[in-house]
């Protein structure tokens, strides 16, 4: 009898339908044994045969297969003899026949033999549910063969197969589809680690100076000083997660082949290999190997946070002190972070900070959260601990009271009142800061409800625009500028504001006055300090040539004056060279405009704010390169050192736009900044 499993459901006590001499029992027949019947073959026997073998009254509990009794399976054949046997589609036959296929071809190696694949990590169930025919997805479920499969080329074609054209999985069960998931959860491992071997062949090929090939892996120490910048462009990923790609790849070639075999062959995901990789960053090579020993046989069932804290005791037990060295060297890495939340809101956060430091703060900023609660505060103990985060920084007490004369809905901060529940979309009053907020003029003038931008926290929401600018309006201090955009958001022109001369100033009557006999109220906004009205209008004053006008900016707060703007043009097809600098520093005025066209580094996918960046000259000043809106843009002091290796190129095709050649001949074009319009 040869070996191999049915298309259809299998003995009770063996659920997988696995034959005796199956792949980890033992050894398979050898296929040149086999002996195909033809492929017209769909029936044994005639009428005559079968009439005579029934009379015979030779009773079998269960009737071999003759399709596979004396050979290999008919795969030709097979479609119709199961679309017969089972009633079914011949669709559905040819699904099972290629599930079963590719096991005995060996598509997926000893299948079974692996008990610690599924979720990746998770055996495979020892019990099958049979159905009343195979779906494309049978393989799959529960106890089947593709259930526990490795990764492979191979694997992925089947799925595609289950998946169907519309990824409906039609017929499927929804064990059957968790199967599926759990495959391409291994697939995604698979081709992870696959990507990473990628990334440590292209570090071997950018090795630092001096730095060359050691090791097993072939590896060098340290690599080009850029090689991560070229995979950040490549990717369109940050500069740190590129940094944290190329170390990864670096730290799994050289210390943890263990890790790296098990993410190729989807017990590990990322995420769960980037654990012990980060887990073992200070370890030589013998203790990198002990830590793994102790990890990666559980490591798979164990989730992210599940396996940090198993590395870190495993860490701990192999080299205690390299523990202490770990946490002593996170500790120079102390900062508070900010960021923004991708619902619109922003993030504050410590992070490296002393452990018993950051325990008593935590308990702090529950305690006034309780004390908040006790006074009445609504919201939940993490809108609690939230507000009094606040509160403990700014120096704010949120508890409410309902002193005489004050709404109850008010409290008392400092002296100044802010609401009880402020949420995300409010500003406390003498609220100051040093951003960049960019509001459309309709959001500002209540005309339109277009999203703003506040600086580096990223898009704000109309109603929030509005809220911090008419706070920013309330502070002689703010200052005014407007940007003139083009249809893509790109900026062509641009003023910044100054106080109109106290000569020039309209006459407007003191709130509540009444206006001229038998006339109308007197054309501007009507605002007061809590609640400012802007209004933008001509002035009739000629503009800059070639801008944009001169426009009278008004808050509408009584006592402060209007602002007049004239608004230049911005250089971005073609360039007057009218705000050229005779030297090579780039004055206040050609600095601001560059910084205005592109807000951010110049170099794709940078993120570094244009005012912290360097003004640097396309064509070096030296080199007889102007001092212009033409040869110059914002560049971070890392990427200015980029353009000046040898081996990048920088060119300005257009005012406002830069080519970026990198070693590899890759070329990455970065276009002026879009603001909201």
């Amino acid at each position: 009898m040869s070996a191999g499993p049915g298309p259809g459901p299998g003995r009770d006590e063996d659920p997988a339908r696995h034959p005796d001499d199956w792949p980890g029992n033992a050894a398979a027949p050898d296929p040149a044994d086999w002996i195909p019947l033809p492929a017209t073959s769909v029936d044994w026997m005639d009428d005559e045969e079968w009439a005579a073998r029934l009379a015979s009254g030779v009773d079998e509990d269960e009737p071999t297969d003759p399709e596979l009794e004396d050979g290999p399976p008919d795969w030709e054949g097979m479609d119709a003899a199961i679309a017969e046997a089972r009633e079914i589609t011949a669709a559905e036959g040819r699904d099972a026949v290629h599930a079963a296929r590719m096991v005995f071809d060996g598509g997926f190696g000893a299948v079974g033999a692996a008990p610690g694949r599924r979720g990746p990590g998770q055996p495979g169930s020892s019990r099958s549910f049979p159905g009343e025919h195979a779906s494309p997805a049978a393989a799959f479920g529960s106890g089947m063969a593709l259930d526990v499969a490795p990764p492979s080329l191979a694997l992925l074609g089947l799925l595609a197969t289950a998946a169907g054209d519309d990824d409906s999985y039609p017929g499927a069960s929804a064990d059957e589809i968790v199967g599926a998931i759990c495959a391409l959860h291994r697939m995604e491992a698979y081709v992870t680690g696959r990507k990473l071997a990628a990334v440590a062949e292209f570090l071997r090929r950018r090795p630092a100076e001096g730095c060359g090939p050691k090791g097993p892996a072939r590896m060098p120490e340290a690599w080009d000083e850029f090689a991560a910048r070229e995979l950040a462009w490549a990717l369109a990923e940050s500069q740190r997660a590129a940094d944290g790609l190329a170390w990864l790849a670096h730290h799994l070639e050289t210390m943890l082949p263990g890790t790296k075999a098990a993410l190729r062959e989807g017990d590990l995901s990322q995420d769960k290999a980037a654990v012990i990789a980060k887990a073992t960053q200070f370890l030589n090579e013998k203790e990198a190997k002990a830590t793994e020993d102790k990890l990666l046989g559980r490591a798979g069932k164990l989730t992210p946070p599940g396996l940090r804290d198993a590395a870190a005791r495993a860490v701990m037990e192999v080299a205690p002190k390299k523990a202490r060295k770990r946490r002593e060297e996170g500790a120079k890495r102390t900062r508070v972070e900010r960021w923004s939340e991708d619902t619109g809101n922003a993030a504050l956060a410590g992070r490296e900070l002393p452990p018993a430091y950051a325990t008593a703060a935590d308990q702090r900023i529950t305690a006034w959260a309780k004390e908040l609660r006790a006074a009445g505060l609504d919201g939940d103990m993490d809108v609690l601990r939230s507000r009094a985060f606040l509160d403990l920084l700014l120096g704010m007490d949120s508890r409410p009271t309902a002193p005489a004369g004050r709404p109850p809905d008010t409290v008392a901060g400092g002296g100044a009142g802010i609401p009880p529940t402020s949420g995300a979309a409010s500003v406390p009053p003498g609220f100051c800061g040093h951003v960049n907020l960019t509001v459309p003029l309709v959001t500002a003038l209540g005309l339109a409800n277009r999203p703003g931008q506040a600086g580096t926290l990223g898009p704000i929401d109309p109603w929030l625009a509005r809220n911090l600018i008419n706070s920013a309006a309330r502070n002689p201090r703010t200052t005014w500028c407007v940007t003139v955009t083009d249809q893509d958001g790109h900026a062509i022109g641009h003023g910044c504001a100054r106080p109109e001369p106290g000569n020039h100033r309209p006459r407007r009557p003191r709130r509540g006055s009444p206006g001229p006999p038998g006339g109308h109220d007197p054309p501007g906004p009507a605002g007061d300090a809590d609640h400012p009205r802007f209004s933008f209008t001509a002035t009739d004053q000629h503009g800059p040539p070639g801008g944009y006008g001169t426009w009278r900016l008004s808050t509408g707060i009584p006592g402060q004056p209007d602002l007049i703007i004239a608004l230049h043009p911005i250089a971005t097809e073609e360039c007057d060279h009218r705000f050229e600098a005779a030297g090579h520093d780039p004055g206040v005025l050609l600095r601001h405009l560059t910084e205005v066209r592109h807000a951010r580094c110049t170099a794709p996918g940078c993120r570094r704010p244009a005012s912290t960046c360097d003004f640097e000259h396309n064509i070096p000043y030296e080199a007889g390169g102007r001092s212009c809106l033409c040869n110059g843009g914002p560049k971070c002091r890392r990427d200015h050192r980029l353009k000046q290796d040898t081996r990048w190129k920088v060119e300005q095709p257009t005012p406002s736009t830069f080519r970026w050649t990198t070693p590899t001949g890759r070329q990455y074009t970065t276009e002026p900044t879009r603001y909201p319009i």
